[in-house]
């Protein structure tokens, strides 16, 4: 697994400095259908936007 996930949406609640991801887990969905290709079609489902 993943020791350390990278993020550059500084929106997201769980956003840390260095542009990592703090949450304790981590959601990927395919949005497109049954199989995803390439990475713009998928989306996170943990970002929360930032209070």
């Amino acid at each position: 697994m993943a020791k350390d996930v990278l993020c550059e949406v500084n929106s997201c609640k769980f956003w840390a400095a260095g542009n990592k991801c703090a949450a304790s887990s981590i959601y990927v969905v395919n949005n497109r259908g049954n199989q995803a290709s390439n990475s713009g079609e998928t989306d996170c489902k943990t970002f929360e936007p930032k209070i």
